[in-house]
């Protein structure tokens, strides 16, 4: 099923979807994503995407209030001023493992994350080692039998995925450079 964002109704048939373990390919403040919700989807959202299970993927959360949920430390005072946005930071997280978590500068996305109550999954809607895909009609004909629903907000020209840092080691890891332009004074 396809439905434009600007829809009156898109709002609570992706929130159905969700909350029924579907999986969502909807613009997610930087480019489109592959959603569901965590941990349910991460199984089939691995599947679609080509890639091995078990592999670990963003989860999107509404605030920075949510990452006590998550880890016992702190985000980093350098890193505050970019949430929310297009950072990712992986922490570690209370298992002996790690978290990559986003607070996405989306206002219909927050809301969304608050009503469902718990974090999303969001991946770049794209097999697993192929750049991700901008154009809603590649997105549609690739992906249209995978998803139970895509959203159609127009093509993403020019879009670049979040930054990536990881503090997961107790220091400051640039991993990917994307939108956000981390200087040397944040690391």
């Amino acid at each position: 099923m396809i439905i434009n964002k600007n829809d009156r109704n898109a709002f609570n048939l992706i929130l159905d979807i969700l909350r029924r373990r579907g999986i969502v390919i909807m613009p997610c403040d930087t480019m489109y994503g592959i959603v569901g919700a965590v941990p349910y989807t991460q199984e089939r959202i691995a599947e679609i995407k080509g890639r091995e299970y078990g592999k670990q993927f963003l989860e999107l959360i509404p605030d920075i209030s949510w990452l006590h949920r998550f880890i016992d430390g702190e985000m980093p005072d350098s890193l505050k001023k970019y949430w929310p946005g297009p950072l990712t930071v992986i922490f570690p997280d209370r298992k002996g493992g790690t978290v990559a978590l986003r607070v996405p500068d989306d206002a219909f996305l927050q809301k969304l994350i608050l009503a469902l109550g718990e974090p999303v999954f969001s991946t770049s809607v794209n097999k697993a080692g192929e750049p991700p895909l901008f154009r809603i009609d590649r997105i549609i004909s690739l992906y249209g039998t995978k998803a139970d629903l895509i959203v159609d907000s127009g093509d993403y020209n020019n879009s670049r995925p979040s930054t990536i840092v990881d503090v997961s080691s107790g220091k400051m890891l640039l991993v990917r450079q994307g939108v956000v332009i981390i200087d040397k004074t944040c690391i």
